[in-house]
């Protein structure tokens, strides 16, 4: 039997990577992040470059100004059409504009520091996922950097003997517009310097500005614009902050909060030593001194610095949430300490999933917090982002923030309402402008800033797609049954997306039920029609899913909820085809398209629990059909693992397996543990970096409000480990400890409940009763 390793060294193998050489590309920089400000670690003593990101920066292109289209007064022509066959009617449904993308998300700058040549003997970085540190040394030079969840700020600390550097901000990063309009500003303070660089978009009044406040302790500090010179120092403590603003920024008021966040100054310590205000510049250069006695020390910073300080306000909130889960495997110890670019080239490794998994719950958390991760998290290197960077709301955002509720991470889920309650009144636009209709209708891309729909086109009739408010709300309803409460600010918003079905849901087929028409299966078109079709089965799920959820928020309304089942009650069923696959869309005459990355059609196996094998076992075996004959199209890591999820209800372990070796036999991890979009890493992409936690964890465990299933499919490959800290639907923290001869599942209740067990023997009854812990002991089969 597996237990958890108290060895701090195993420990630290296990949540953290490392690398023996600085990073060459920023796609193998180290990341750590708030949610807000994201960095992008290099590592190299001689010239160590931090890219920073903020979640705010996107680059206006039109999509600032976009608005939705306004083709309510077309409709109801539409829809006969449609349903009087004209199948490619939809084609037309459009305002005749050009597809418009959301506005870009890029990097603000990198923040160079560079040094002589200098030995690198002994060299290695290296990241802590439980600190959110990273850390680079060699022989006389150590720099670690994180970015702090407390105060919001990219704190870095370079530490050696009489260091001698030149800091400035660097906006020159691959695709920056060549008529972005910077200028940068540097001055001397008490401290040491303060840099910014402030960049305004060509034909825009909207600019971004970074801030860096330099506190040297020790030697001489000299302007060389748009930098610095510190000479013989022996420490320097960074803080940048950027923010997006119109008009002009007061760099001054900004340079004033970074200095807030310094603990104040010990008098008897020339740590923050205040040197003579208004004094002449050449009074503000201390006289080096023939020899540094701090010149020797490892540890030139005492605990009471101000990087410890700011390190530990800020652990108090990472730490906390990263140590809340994590999975332990059958793991050889030798493998455990290999760097991630070794252990990436041995995917059929324990230790590599056991690394992956603590990565992926890392990186999910890091890029969190003021919005969710967008395509690329938090992080980029490249003005180009693929596909903007954007939140691609159809399939990638809840596919990455799929393990939120399960892997105890509600700042995910936080992060995730943040950006649809504030983007609520755009959803409300598009009802409106598209459909004629009240309530709200989500956008399938965002950039952030707003939520209306205007990113669509012939091929992507995007703007049809009318599942993705109820998508989007799923892990905030996962959320609310998890806590055992109902968060307000979602009842609401299930309301809205009811009161929308009641002014869409207008047309019925011969046998009463009603129609979706149009509908819109993302991204698949059938085989013998147009993209914009009837009935497809995401488009049943979520309808049915939205009205029923909603009249269970609103059962203190008996006149709204049975309105709403009544509703639901009249959409027609899924339908199985020939080949005794469920259907992705359900009316008759319309054929599959198979070989397809999405898997939209099996929205109601994952992540709903409409089609599963202990209720509905007939459309449970449809399904699976389904996804046997489902093609991989062009090897998308989110198809794959999307595939993954799916097969893991559906309790077929080795499809799992299978799925799960498509990513990594693919070389889709870069040596950051960040992931990349097709094989052979090929551009940078959060899909499956953050993912892949959740289907580690489907594999092992699956709730419901009233169900427990434990190792419902799990891969031949892991047949020991143990999964610690896992959150209920049904209110309740779970250890999960297995093994080829016996499985331990230990549950801590939060509230009183009934659930049906489910395991390999089948089913029983479990009682379970808030705050009494039950151990569960089950022979393996």
């Amino acid at each position: 039997m597996i237990t958890e390793p108290s060895d701090t060294t195993t420990h630290a193998r296990r949540h953290g990577t490392w690398e023996p050489a600085p990073a060459a590309r920023w796609e193998d920089a180290f990341l750590t992040g708030n949610g807000r400000h994201g960095a992008m670690v290099f590592g190299d003593p001689n010239d160590d470059r931090v890219i920073v990101n903020h979640h705010t920066l996107v680059r206006p292109n039109g999509g600032e100004t976009a608005r939705p289209p306004r083709l309510a007064g077309e409709l109801a022509s539409l829809q006969d059409r449609l349903l009087a066959g004209d199948l490619a009617a939809a084609e037309g449904f459009t305002d005749g504009r050009e597809l418009q993308w959301v506005q870009p998300f890029h990097p603000a700058f990198q923040l160079r520091l560079r040094r002589a040549d200098g030995d690198r003997r002994g060299y290695r970085r290296r990241v802590d996922f439980t600190t959110g540190v990273v850390e680079a040394e060699c022989d006389g030079w150590r720099s670690r950097v994180f970015v702090s969840r407390a105060d919001d700020v990219i704190v870095q600390c370079v530490t050696g003997h009489r260091l001698t550097l030149d800091i400035d901000l660097d906006h020159r990063l691959p695709g920056a517009p060549t008529d972005l309009r910077v200028g940068h500003g540097a001055v001397l303070t008490p401290e040491g310097a303060s840099l910014s660089l402030r960049a305004r978009y060509p034909g825009s009044d909207r600019a971004y500005t970074g801030t860096t406040l330099v506190v040297v302790t020790g030697g001489r500090t000299t302007l060389t614009p748009p930098g610095v010179r510190v000479e013989r120092a022996r420490s320097v403590l960074l803080l940048t902050r950027v923010r997006r603003h119109t008009g002009e920024l007061d760099t001054v008021a900004e340079r004033q909060g970074l200095l807030k966040l310094l603990p104040e100054r010990d008098p008897h310590s020339d740590l923050l030593k205040p040197l003579p205000e208004h004094a002449p510049h050449s009074d503000l250069l201390e006289p080096l001194p023939e020899h540094d006695p701090y010149g020797d020390l490892l540890e030139p910073l005492p605990e009471h610095a101000p990087y410890s300080y700011l390190l530990e306000r800020h652990l108090d909130l990472h730490r906390t949430a990263y140590n809340r889960a994590s999975l332990t495997l059958d793991a050889d110890d030798t493998e455990r300490s290999l760097p991630g670019s070794e252990l990436i080239r041995r995917p059929h490794s324990p230790a590599l999933l056991e690394r992956l998994f603590a990565a992926g719950r890392y990186h999910l958390l890091s890029s969190s917090g003021l919005l969710p991760p967008r395509l690329v998290g938090l992080w980029t290197g490249d003005w180009n982002t693929a596909w903007a960077g954007a939140f691609t709301n159809d399939a990638n955002l809840n596919l990455q923030t799929s393990s939120a509720a399960a892997a105890a991470l509600p700042e995910v889920t936080e992060a995730n309402a943040s950006l649809i309650h504030r983007q609520f009144a755009d959803w409300r636009d598009n009802a409106r402008s598209i459909f004629g209709a009240r309530g709200v209708v989500a956008p399938p891309h965002s950039d952030g800033e707003t939520g209306l729909t205007y990113h669509f086109s012939r091929e992507y009739p995007l703007h049809l797609w009318t599942a993705g408010a109820d998508w989007l709300l799923k892990p905030l309803v996962d959320h609310d049954e998890t806590r055992g409460e109902r968060d307000p600010r979602t009842a609401s918003a299930l309301a809205e997306v009811a009161l929308f079905y009641e002014d869409f849901l207008t047309r019925t087929d011969d046998d009463g039920n009603i129609v979706v028409v149009p509908s819109y299966s993302p991204e698949n078109r059938p085989a013998n029609a147009s993209w914009g079709a009837i009935n497809a089965a995401m488009d049943l799920s979520a309808a049915r899913h939205a009205l029923l959820t909603a009249a269970e928020y609103h059962a203190d309304r008996p006149e709204r909820a049975d309105r709403w089942r009544a509703l639901a009650a009249r959409l027609p069923p899924h339908r199985v085809n020939a080949d005794g696959a469920l259907a992705e869309w359900a009316w008759p005459g319309l054929d599959d398209t198979y070989d397809h990355r999405h898997l939209s059609h099996l929205y109601g196996v994952w992540p709903l629990e409409e089609i599963n094998p202990y209720d509905t076992p007939d459309l449970a075996e449809a399904a699976h059909r389904a996804l046997e004959l489902r093609g991989a199209e062009n090897d998308s890591a989110h198809g794959h693992l999307h595939h993954a999820l799916v097969a893991a209800r559906l309790r077929d372990g080795e499809r799992v397996a299978h799925a799960l070796g498509q990513v990594l036999d693919g070389d889709f991890f870069h040596a950051s543990l960040m992931s990349a979009h097709y094989p052979k890493r090929d551009v940078y992409n959060a899909d499956a970096a953050h993912t892949l936690p959740a289907v580690l964890i489907e594999m092992l465990v699956q709730s419901t409000p009233d169900r427990l299933v434990l190792l419902p499919a799990l891969p031949a490959a892991c047949p020991t480990g143990r999964l610690r800290g896992v959150r209920t639907r049904f209110g309740a923290e779970l250890d999960l400890t297995w093994s080829p001869q016996d499985v331990t599942a230990v549950i801590r209740p939060t509230r009183n409940r009934r659930v049906e067990l489910r395991t390999s023997a089948g089913a029983e009854p479990l009682d379970l009763v808030a705050g009494e812990d039950r151990v569960l002991t089950l022979e393996a089969r």
